[in-house]
């Protein structure tokens, strides 16, 4: 069974498939860091799985507002007309938490939240925080990873690094 790993010190995410990471991804979580209230801009930690996929008929690069294409096509020329945009691009993974309590209810519901692994323009910088946050991936490596996972992946956001967590999951 496929399950993802997301480490905010790492700023990166693995596809785990029955134990074996079969792939590694550069990502940005949030600049505040990592954190479940509502208000708080941060990356909620904990289990998590993928509740909804949306905009698999999309173009690479499609702009996404409030869940829904917009029609438009993310170019740097568009970013530079519209420059206070938070990019929502290409595909949408939308976490729910799985943890009551902790990352799901009241106000720290992941998915209340509209935390989602999601597409962002190739200018990003990858691999540090910088999100408000979700998790950004490149448009290319999101279109590969929507395709490979199903809604009902289990996703684990952790706070240290993904070689840690490979570690306990040898343990167990």
């Amino acid at each position: 069974m496929k399950a993802l790993r997301i480490s905010i010190a790492d700023q990166a995410l693995e596809v785990v498939d029955d134990g074996v990471v079969t792939h590694r991804y550069p990502v940005s979580t949030a600049s505040n860091g990592a954190g479940e209230r509502n208000g708080s801009y941060c990356t909620p930690r904990g289990r998590h799985v993928i509740r909804a996929k949306i905009g698999a008929d999309q173009p690479p690069g499609a702009v996404f507002v409030r869940r829904r294409p917009t029609g438009e096509i993310h170019t740097p020329e568009f970013a530079a007309a519209n420059p206070r945009r938070d990019w929502i691009l290409t595909r949408i993974l939308w976490l729910s938490g799985c943890e009551r309590g902790f990352n799901r209810g009241g106000d720290v519901d992941t998915m209340r939240r509209y935390i989602y692994i999601h597409g962002t323009p190739d200018s990003t910088e990858l691999g540090r925080p910088g999100s408000i946050g979700c998790v950004r991936m490149r448009n290319a490596d999101l279109v590969e990873l929507f395709d490979a996972v199903p809604a009902g992946t289990p996703v684990d956001i952790i706070e240290g690094p993904l070689a840690d967590a490979a570690a306990d999951t040898e343990t167990q």
